[in-house]
């Protein structure tokens, strides 16, 4: 990345930034009016990584699961979008989802459709979703993944222990506290975990949601 803009400068103005390949990027907060955006980044996305993030076969969004994922408070429940500076499509997309019983404690998720993984736009959108995590009061992210998935376990391992929430199917969580600056090796880890099995849920019906 050759431009550090500040994070109130990427979410306020939509700063550019060159990634490491040259491309331009965008972020900015996720709109009501990214529904359709929304749509065609999901169909974008291979089965695999439909899989992984919404821990089941996803052939396609239900109009109620858009709703949700577009018309957020900022707050309890934010977005940063990545846009292709180019054209405008949305290339990825994180965030945070406050736990109601635990106000600052809240799941947390990074999508970045196919072919624009590995590039760092994962890393960029979770450095700023943790800002503004930070200034709504939020200390701790989560994420949720399926136990079978060794590769992430190891990667859990290493954060630390576990709590297993749904022992029938499987999945646990991991938490890990957001730094009062930047990404800490274990948030970065938890971007890995994120990417590899993708959480934040709605509160009712635990569809999941990720990079």
């Amino acid at each position: 990345m050759t431009l550090t803009p500040s994070t109130a400068e990427l979410i306020a103005l939509g700063a550019p930034i060159v990634l490491r390949d040259g491309s331009r990027i965008r972020l900015r907060q996720g709109h009501r009016t990214d529904k359709a955006r929304l749509l065609e980044g999901f169909s974008r996305l291979s089965p695999e990584s439909r899989y992984r993030r919404f821990l089941a076969a996803t052939p396609d969004l239900s109009a109620e699961t858009v709703r949700y994922l577009t018309e957020i408070d900022h707050r309890d429940h934010e977005a940063i979008a990545a846009l292709n500076e180019e054209t405008g499509d949305g290339i990825g997309i994180a965030r945070y989802i406050r736990n109601p019983q635990r106000p600052d404690t809240a799941e947390v998720a990074v999508t970045v459709i196919d072919d624009w993984q590995g590039k760092g736009v994962g890393t960029l959108l979770l450095d700023v979703l943790a800002g503004r995590a930070r200034a709504e009061g939020i200390t701790k992210f989560t994420a949720l993944m399926l136990a079978s998935n060794q590769n992430m376990m190891d990667v859990l391992n290493a954060l630390g222990p576990v709590r297993t929430i749904d022992r029938e199917t499987g999945t646990v969580e991991v938490e890990v506290p957001v730094p009062e600056d930047g990404l800490s090796p274990g948030l970065r880890k938890l971007l890995r975990v994120s990417a590899g099995i993708n959480g934040a849920a709605p509160p009712a019906g635990r569809d999941r949601f990720g990079d």
